[in-house]
C-alpha cells in the first residue's frame, strides 16, 4: 500500500495582535461600551484573539492511500461540526457538514474530511462558496468518481439581528461526478446524509 502524505495549508493572513487589540478597543468604545470596568478591561484582547482564531486556517497533513481493495461504494462522514464567519457581517455561522465521495484509485484518511472542512471554513466566508470549495478541493486532490457536500448552518447574522429568524437553518449542496449524474447515487448520498430529497 502506498501512503501519500501532503502538507496542506492556505495562505495565512498576516497578524498584528497589538494593532488588532487597539482596533477592537476603539471599535467597542465607538459603540459606547465602557471598557473601564474590571470585567471589560481585557475584552479587546480577547476579542482580537477570538477573531484571529476564527479567521486563521490550520495546516494539516493530508494522507491518502492506494485503493488496493477496489472499494467503490460511498464513503461518507456525517455531521462534521463547522464554524465559520459570514463575510458580510463578521458574525459566526455554525452547523454541520456531510461530506462523501465515491473512491477512485485513492482513498482518504477519514479524519482528513473534517480537516478539509475546517481548512475552508476558517476565514470570511459565504456558505455557498464554502460548500463548493470543499467539493472542488476533494475532486482535485483525490480524483474520485464523485463527491457530495451538504452544509446545514445557522447564521447569527440572520438570527441575532435584522429579521431575527431564530432557528432558521440554511442548507447548501454541491454534487460532482457520479453523485450529480446518477439519480440512484445522488439519492443514496442524500439518504445516508440524512437529507430529505425529491
Amino acid at each position: 500500500m502506498t501512503v501519500t502524505p501532503l502538507r496542506v495549508a492556505r495562505q495565512r493572513p498576516r497578524h498584528d495582535p497589538a494593532a488588532a487589540e487597539r482596533a477592537a478597543a476603539d471599535f467597542l468604545a465607538a459603540l459606547g461600551v465602557d471598557l473601564t470596568s474590571e470585567s471589560l478591561a481585557e475584552t479587546p484582547g480577547r476579542m482580537a484573539r477570538a477573531y484571529a482564531e476564527l479567521l486563521t486556517p490550520r495546516e494539516f497533513q493530508l494522507t491518502t492511500f492506494d485503493n488496493d481493495e477496489g472499494y467503490d461504494e460511498l464513503v461518507l462522514a456525517r455531521a462534521i461540526p463547522i464554524r465559520s464567519v459570514c463575510e458580510h457581517h463578521l458574525l459566526p455561522f455554525i452547523g454541520v457538514a456531510h461530506v462523501g465521495y465515491l473512491p477512485g484509485e485513492r482513498i482518504l484518511g477519514l479524519s482528513k474530511l473534517a480537516r478539509v472542512v475546517e481548512l475552508f471554513a476558517h476565514g470570511p466566508q459565504v456558505q455557498e462558496r464554502l460548500t463548493k470549495q470543499i467539493a472542488d478541493w476533494l475532486t482535485g486532490h483525490l480524483n474520485p468518481k464523485g463527491v457530495g457536500v451538504v452544509i446545514e448552518a445557522e447564521h447569527l447574522c440572520m438570527t441575532l439581528r435584522g429579521v431575527r429568524a431564530v432557528g432558521a437553518t440554511t442548507i447548501t449542496s454541491t454534487l460532482l461526478g457520479t453523485l450529480r449524474e446518477d439519480p440512484r447515487s445522488r439519492a443514496e448520498f442524500f439518504t445516508l446524509a440524512g437529507i430529505s430529497h425529491a
